[in-house]
This record gives structure tokens, C-alpha cells and sequence, in this order.
């Protein structure tokens, strides 16, 4: 007989809700739940298809390590007993930066990824922290760091209510939005248009998005700092700037209107190709909307000057007042966010605090360059030791990073390396002990990091949906178990970890004076908990903590564990609104529109103005059904549009000889690919396009589909040489490659 279960979908940002439909233990359909408080109904095809993930006969349903050289099946004991075996004595005898931690994008689509690798890395005392947020969106943590004096504190577009949108290297209606989450982001954007309102999207591509919209630029890869810094200029050149209720809230107006003097839209034409009256337009347009809001992402994230584009974007908003008001872009806040502190000047956010060891680039929010990875490993220095082991947690980067046939090599070359994935690919093939986590249908579901980002507070919850199969462990003991086995404690109960985070939190909070629970007794905050295990009682915590909670019995109508399972589609917590000047954190308590990194980064970028264009350049491309490397390897998702074909424009294609359908050959400074031409005038001339997390080639994985269609690992044709300097992002996009003909 079958049954319904709720469950949030973990494989995008949208975070719908679904029900799902179950056979036993094995799930057979799933559809939009319409009564979920944020998603109404909406799915996309990766929702649609969450049957066919969560059974992928590939997934790996028992622990691997290896043996003589293979890597074998074993108990989950002999699983621990060997990563416990490999880690430490690494850490004893070369130290604890010796061991390298890289966090892979599903950690953030998952409960136990937001509550245990940070435990981890603290127990290690690592500062040898690589993540795919450097192949991302690092340079919008770091901007709003310099800004808002928090990497955390992002601002999101107000969907729902603006009346003039600009997104500039953004296509959400195939990636169902980014650092801003949004079920149904096309049917938003198609209610923007319905009541009068305005899109307008900056992409070198005529993406589905920028069919969509009134107006579409295809901008010169890369340069979307110059444009964006251009049309700051027109504000001020032609006293459009109106910071409205921001204006006691910002500091730097006039640093900024002389660091932006140089940008007008004459000289920033020819390095943008876009003509300076379609500049002014654009700003002129901004301005003149009752509210309108900025929105950019990985294309513009991923370019040479990330960061700068990153600031950018929210100072269009700032200086035409959109910033921290409904129509413009707000700061969400989420139910197990902090509680909010007094408005006043906090420590602010620094940069550069440590460097990598090779190449000396400097941390952002913590972080080292996962395009480092590789030199980390396998390059030796007397500046410390190498990374000789690695804990990579829902992590690829073979396929992720750049120059993926070397840190292929590096991988071979460590002492040990864990992997913590579901399947044998291109990364954990080199793992001495492989962790599998069971499938989403066995685990529960809180979106810890997508609701700070949320267009609208909300908050819900949903418990596994199948009871874990025999021989399957949950994620959360997994993580909790690994972090005691690399830490010295290899053998403890894994519920230790859960109590020590407790323990840490209450005793913190108990001392806040702004906490609700400011000189209480911990222990009896902690028997208050309520939940299942764990993971729950730590979820009950941060609720009860958190903005809406009851603060532990101070606000009988806040929000706990019990009252958030009482409603299983989900709680509305409201629209986003206006919190200035609470989330700042600066040390002036303000916004400061020109923090000394940005300053000194621009003559950078005054530099580009005279740079000479490449013939040809490499952009990436998002497809709906896919999501990076990890989707490969189901059926009902690749096929059709969701393939690895290099789009080419009809102009360049007769230029260079090549046919549709044909192979060509593209060679960049990190190596060469080849892979089957897709004519079409969806790119500009000058612009070919290849999707990002293919390349399932290599021996060794199990992955029967993905292997059976691997298309090409599009980082092989980067160096990783080229990043962002001020956050480490790797350039992706904009690089310049050669084309030929592949015969």
C-alpha cells in the first residue's frame, strides 16, 4: 500500500516543498506540495524527478575502504577505526594544517553539512579550509563583509514587490535562483512584468531568463564591473543619487563619488561593447523606478573582478535608496539566525588573516582558494608543511576545481584521504576510507543557509520520510563520528558532539546580556531541549535562541521544535523587512561605501579600461535539470538540453570552419577538451559557452550513466592561475580558449 510523506527538496536553492509518494521503503513519485508555506505547489524537473535520485542503483549503500590497494567493502567500524588510523598520525607528527578539509555545494543542501563540518574543522584547528564557495559566490561574502561588516549579511532582491529588476550574470530560470532563494523565480519574474514592473538582464547569452526580459544587454564577458561602475558614475554625474532613509546609516558618499570619476560610460563602451547611451539609460532607469533592486551571481562572480562587481552591485542599490526597504533589497532573517543585538559598531571583517602556503593568497571568511588545492598538496615549500591528508565532505573537485588532471595527480600523491559522498566519482576514487550517507528520503531537512537568503521568512522542518534502510547510517552520525575519529576522540559516543555544541551555545547565550536567556542556569536551558536526537535537540536550541523564538519560556509564542513539528507544511513568518542598522556590524556601525580593500582594488580595474579584448572566450552555463557535478548519473535528468555541447554563434562557427554537431577541439592555459558543436545565436560572437560539472571519464568511479555520456571537464581549461584577488574566486568566465576543428 502506498503513502504520502512531506519532504523540503535538497537538490537547489528553491528549497520547495514536496510530497512525496512511497512504496514500502522506496520513493515512486513526487509532487509540489501546494499547502508548504513558501512554495505553494511549485517544482521544477530536479523535484519531479527526487525518486529517481534517492534510488540511484550507484549509490554506495555500505562503507569502502581500501585494502591491497582496493578499495573494499567493510563495517562501519572498520570504516571509523581506519580514518581514526590515517588522521591522527598525520596531525601528531606534521601538525594540524597538514590536513586539508574541502567542503563540497550539497553540505549546504543538507542538515547534518550545516550542523557538523564546522565542529570538525575546529577540532582540527586546520587552517587548511578549501570550499566550492571560491568556484562561486566568495566574492559576494566578501563585498558584504567590507560593507555590512558580515560575509553573512546578504541582501536579497524583494521579488514579490519591486518595480524595476536588474540582474547582470544571473539566469534564474534555470538555476531556480542563487544566494537568494525563491520557489518558482520565473513565475516571480513573469508577475513582475504582469504588474507593470520592469527586467532587465545583462548576460552574454540569450538565456531563458533574458528572453523573459523588457531588456537584454549581451555584455562583453568580464566586464561587469566596468559597467556597473559606470552607471554609479551617471547617478552622481547627473545627481540621480537619493539614499533617502539609508543616508544616516551610510559613510564614504564622497570617496565614493571620486573613486567612480574615472568609470563614465564613454570609456567603459568599448572594453563592455555596450554604447555609453544604453549606460546611461540603464542608470537613469534604476533611479528613476519607485523601487527597484540589483541582483548579480555566479557570471558575474566568476570574472576577474568578482568582488568589485559584487560591491557594485549593491551600491546601485544603496545610492538609489532601494537599499533595506521593501521593492528594493532587504536582509532576511531566519528562525535559528542569532538574535538580534543592539544596532552599534561591531569588530567588522577582515581579510588576509592567513595566507596559503604556496602561492600566498590570503583567506576570505576563513577560506583558502580550492583552485590552491592542488599546489597544497603537491608543491613543497619552507613555509610549513604540504597538505598530506584530506576530509572531503560532498565534495568533487576534480570536476570542480580547475586544472582537475593535477589535483587528480595530488589526490594519488596524499598520505590519506576520506571521502564523505554517496557515490565513487572522479574525487572519492582516491579515498583510503569512502563514508556513504543514506539517500534524501532517510534524512531530515531544515534549510539552516537558504533561509538566511529566503525572499520571505519562513521557516519549516520535515523528518525523515523513510526509516533508514539496515546497514545505513545517518549523515549526522556520520559527520559526529568522523569529527571524534580526526580529532583525538575516535570511540565516543557520537551524541558527545551534539552536547558539546549545546553545552558551548547555552554557555555563551546564558553570558550575552542581550540573550533572552542572559543569566540563567545552562543546565536547565539544556534539559528544556526537546527532539528526537541530537540533531533536534540542536535544531530546538537555535529556534528557541533564534529572532521569532520563545527564548526558552521568556515569549510563550515564540517558536520551538515542538511547535514547528505541529505544523508540517511549514510557518509564515512575514515578508522581509526593513533592519537597519541592526545587521551592521562595521566598526562604525554604518555601511561604509569605500572600505580600504575595495579602494585599492580599483585602480585594477581602471587598468581593464585599456585591455584588448580576446578573439574568442569561455563562458559557462547553468542547466535546469543539473545541478554541478552531482546529477549526472540519473537518467531522468541529463538528455535533451542537459548536455555537454559547446555552444558557438552561426558567425564565429563559419569563421572557424566548424559544423553543428561536429567535434571541436578547445584548447585553454590549463589544457585542452573536446566536445560536439551546438550552433546557435544564443551566445554573442566572440563567446562560446560550455556547462560546468561534466567529465565523468575517468576509472575507477561507479557512476554506470554518467560514464555511459561523461561529456568534458570544462575547468581542464583553466591553469588556476586567474582569481579574484581580493576573495580567492576562481575566474571561470571571460578566459580566453582557441578553437579548431577536431576533424
Amino acid at each position: 500500500m502506498s503513502r504520502t510523506a512531506l519532504r523540503i527538496c535538497p537538490l537547489c536553492e528553491a528549497t520547495c516543498g514536496l510530497t512525496l509518494t512511497i512504496e514500502g521503503t522506496r520513493v515512486t513519485g513526487a509532487r509540489g506540495d501546494h499547502d508548504d508555506v513558501f512554495s505553494r505547489g511549485f517544482i521544477c524537473p530536479k523535484g519531479a524527478s527526487f525518486g529517481a535520485v534517492d534510488g540511484d542503483p550507484d549509490r554506495l549503500r555500505a562503507p569502502l575502504v581500501r585494502r591491497d590497494g582496493e578499495l573494499r567493502e567493510a563495517t562501519w567500524e572498520e570504516a571509523f577505526d581506519a580514518v581514526a588510523a590515517g588522521i591522527r598520525p598525520v596531525v601528531e607528527r606534521y601538525g594540524p594544517h597538514s590536513v586539508g578539509v574541502v567542503l563540497g555545494n550539497p553540505n549546504v543542501h543538507t542538515m547534518a553539512g550545516a550542523l557538523y563540518p564546522m565542529v570538525l574543522v575546529s577540532g582540527l584547528g586546520t587552517r587548511s579550509l578549501f570550499t566550492a564557495s571560491t568556484v562561486d559566490q566568495m566574492p559576494k561574502h566578501v563585498s558584504s563583509g567590507l560593507l555590512y561588516g558580515d560575509a553573512l549579511a546578504i541582501p536579497v532582491p524583494d521579488l514579490d514587490h519591486t518595480d524595476h529588476l536588474l540582474l547582470i550574470g544571473a539566469n534564474p530560470l534555470e538555476s531556480n535562483g542563487s544566494l537568494c532563494t525563491a520557489p518558482d523565480f520565473p513565475g516571480k519574474l513573469k508577475a513582475l512584468k504582469a504588474r507593470g514592473g520592469t527586467l532587465t538582464v545583462i548576460d552574454p547569452r540569450r538565456t531563458r531568463t533574458a528572453k523573459l526580459a523588457d531588456r537584454h544587454l549581451a555584455i562583453r564577458p568580464g566586464t561587469d564591473a566596468l559597467l556597473l561602475a559606470a552607471m554609479a558614475h551617471v547617478l552622481f554625474e547627473e545627481d540621480l543619487v537619493d539614499l533617502g532613509a539609508l543616508a544616516p546609516h551610510v559613510q564614504g558618499l564622497d570617496e565614493l563619488r571620486a573613486a567612480v570619476g574615472d568609470f563614465t560610460p564613454e570609456a567603459v563602451a568599448d572594453a563592455c561593447d555596450v554604447d555609453a547611451a544604453t549606460t546611461r539609460t540603464l542608470a537613469r532607469e534604476l533611479a528613476a523606478a519607485p523601487t527597484a533592486a540589483v541582483y548579480g551571481r555566479i557570471g558575474s562572480c566568476t570574472v576577474p573582478h568578482g568582488t568589485l562587481a559584487s560591491w557594485l552591485v549593491d551600491i546601485l542599490t544603496i545610492l538609489t535608496g532601494n537599499l533595506d526597504r521593501p521593492g528594493g533589497a532587504l536582509f532576511p532573517q531566519a528562525a535559528t539566525g542569532k538574535t538580534p543585538r543592539p544596532a552599534g559598531p561591531g569588530l567588522g571583517f577582515a581579510l588576509g588573516r592567513w595566507h596559503s602556503r604556496v602561492s600566498r593568497h590570503p583567506e576570505a571568511k576563513g577560506e583558502l582558494p580550492l583552485s590552491a588545492l592542488a599546489e597544497e598538496i603537491d608543491t613543497a615549500t619552507e613555509e610549513g608543511e604540504p597538505v598530506r591528508a584530506l576530509i572531503a565532505v560532498a565534495a568533487n573537485p576534480v570536476l570542480s576545481a580547475p586544472d582537475g588532471d593535477r589535483l587528480d595527480k595530488a589526490l594519488d600523491s596524499l598520505d590519506f584521504m576520506v571521502s564523505v559522498d554517496p557515490y565513487l566519482n572522479e574525487t572519492s576514487r582516491h579515498a583510503h576510507v569512502v563514508l556513504p550517507p543514506p539517500p534524501p528520503a532517510q534524512s531530515p531537512h531544515h534549510d539552516f543557509v537558504f533561509n538566511t537568503l529566503a525572499v520571505r521568512n519562513q521557516v519549516r522542518y520535515t523528518r525523515p520520510a523513510v526509516p533508514l534502510e539496515p546497514g545505513r547510517m545517518a549523515e549526522t552520525e556520520i559527520l559526529a563520528r568522523l569529527t571524534l575519529a580526526a580529532t583525538g576522540m575516535h570511540g565516543a559516543d557520537p551524541a558527545a558532539v551534539d552536547a558539546l555544541v549545546i553545552d558551548q551555545t547555552l554557555g555563551k547565550s546564558v553570558r550575552e546580556p542581550n540573550s533572552p536567556v542572559h543569566g540563567r542556569d545552562p543546565g536547565e536551558l539544556s534539559a528544556q531541549l526537546t527532539g528526537e536526537n541530537g540533531p533536534e535537540r540542536r535544531l530546538d536550541m537555535t529556534l528557541r535562541l533564534g529572532p521569532y523564538g520563545d527564548g526558552f519560556g521568556v515569549r510563550p509564542d515564540g517558536l520551538n521544535l515542538e511547535k514547528l513539528l505541529a505544523h508540517p507544511h511549514g510557518i509564515d513568518l512575514g515578508p522581509l523587512r526593513s533592519r537597519l542598522p541592526q545587521p551592521l556590524k562595521t566598526g562604525s556601525g554604518k555601511v561604509e561605501l569605500l572600505p580600504l580593500p575595495i579602494a585599492e582594488d580599483l585602480p585594477r580595474l581602471r587598468r581593464a579600461l585599456a585591455d584588448s579584448p580576446a578573439a574568442l572566450v569561455l563562458v559557462g552555463r547553468r542547466h535546469l535539470r543539473s545541478n554541478n557535478s552531482w546529477m549526472h548519473n540519473v537518467p531522468a535528468l541529463t538528455g535533451g538540453t542537459n548536455r555537454c555541447t559547446l555552444h558557438i554563434h552561426p558567425d564565429d562557427a563559419e569563421r572557424l570552419g566548424v559544423r553543428d554537431g561536429a567535434s571541436v577541439r578547445v584548447k585553454g592555459a590549463g589544457g585542452e577538451v573536446t566536445a560536439p558543436a551546438e550552433i546557435t545565436d544564443g551566445v554573442r560572437r566572440g563567446v562560446v559557452s560550455l556547462p560546468h560539472g561534466w567529465g565523468h571519464n575517468r576509472p575507477g568511479t561507479r557512476l554506470g550513466h554518467a560514464s555511459a555520456d561523461p561529456g568534458v571537464n570544462v575547468n581542464q581549461l583553466l591553469d588556476g592561475s586567474l582569481l579574484d584577488p581580493l576573495s580567492g574566486n576562481a575566474v571561470l568566465n571571460g578566459v580566453p580558449v582557441e578553437l579548431t576543428a577536431a576533424g
